[in-house]
């Protein structure tokens, strides 16, 4: 399929299905196992099924028969609680409520603190194929850990054309044509400590309200396109303190070239927001030409947001010694 295409074309091919997309996370079942390291009772015929909410269930009403609103497409976590009361019930309500428990929309069932699986579940697991897993944990700490993993993964996640580096430990996005110098800007950043994150495509999840995470595409991960030069790999130029695998972005800086026709902003009083997801994020927009040094500018701009948060502003001391002044002189005028 791309045997005629060049290395620039394949990149910018892959480029072009990443961007401006709401990329589709799955999460399976032999993924959790991998990740926590569980163990594998029965159904291993169904390790493969896939897991699309974050939310997990603690089935004690379907313990107890009652199953009209079960949600069947959770991952089903059984602890002391729900196992002992299960040993409570007749030997055929057991096998009734197991094969109900075990639909062809669960995609796993755990048992937690290390209890001994009812034979029962084993043999209604095996016949429907739903995976039983065990782990060692405490039901209350493992339903914390697991729903803090499914929520990172299954988060709302979109590609954005840009170069995400964390400078004085903001997450800075830069954002512009192609061409106008983010790469570049980025590369300075660098040389003077700061970090790259991700450069050309910027994978962006939503991990909770207002929390926006990026990261790199594995394709990408560490390297850095520098027209004239070409890929060059941070990491292994500048070692590992010059890259990070991911940053929670709060700043967004647009690069433009200088426009004399338009009016830029020169107070800050006005602060301009941008949309990603469904968080807004601070926005600045920051025009580019000869002599104006970007990085420079990038910098002062992470720390005056830092400023900012912690109740210091420029522009509005400015506009108060402003106002201020022109209220004496009023006073002045007045005799």
């Amino acid at each position: 399929m791309f045997e005629n295409y060049t290395c620039h074309d394949k990149i910018k091919k892959y480029a072009s299905w990443m961007i401006g997309e709401f990329i589709m996370i799955q999460v399976t079942t032999r993924d959790v196992m991998e990740k926590f390291d569980l163990q594998l009772i029965s159904g291993q015929e169904g390790i493969g099924r896939y897991i699309t909410t974050s939310d997990i269930s603690r089935p004690g009403l379907e313990m107890a028969g009652y199953f009209t609103h079960y949600p069947a497409n959770r991952v089903q976590l059984l602890g002391m609680t729900e196992l002992s009361f299960f040993e409570m019930l007749p030997e055929a309500e057991r096998r009734d409520r197991m094969m109900q428990l075990c639909s062809q929309n669960t995609p796993a069932i755990i048992i937690s603190r290390g209890l001994e699986v009812p034979s029962e579940l084993i043999t209604a697991s095996n016949e429907n194929h739903v995976p039983v897993l065990k782990t060692k944990l405490t039901t209350t700490r493992f339903s914390s850990r697991l729903t803090n993993f499914l929520e990172s993964k299954l988060a709302p996640t979109t590609a954005i054309h840009g170069v995400l580096v964390d400078v004085y430990g903001i997450g800075v996005l830069l954002l512009g044509k192609s061409g106008v110098g983010k790469s570049e800007t980025a590369l300075e950043l660098v040389k003077k400590g700061h970090r790259l994150v991700a450069d050309d495509c910027v994978e962006i999840r939503q991990e909770s309200e207002n929390l926006l995470i990026g990261s790199p595409p594995p394709l990408l991960e560490h390297l850095l396109e520098i027209r004239g030069i070409g890929i060059i790999d941070i990491m292994t130029l500048f070692g590992a303190s010059a890259v990070r695998s991911y940053k929670r972005i709060t700043l967004v800086v647009e690069l433009e070239n200088w426009d004399s026709e338009k009016s830029y902003d020169r107070l800050g009083l006005d602060e301009e927001k941008m949309r990603i997801i469904d968080t807004n994020l601070t926005k600045l927009t920051i025009p580019v030409q000869p002599g104006r040094n970007v990085s420079v500018i990038i910098e002062v701009a992470a720390m005056n947001y830092r400023l900012k948060k912690m109740g210091v502003n420029a522009a509005e001391e400015f506009s108060r010694r402003l106002d201020e002044m022109i209220a004496s002189n009023d006073e002045m005028d007045d005799f």
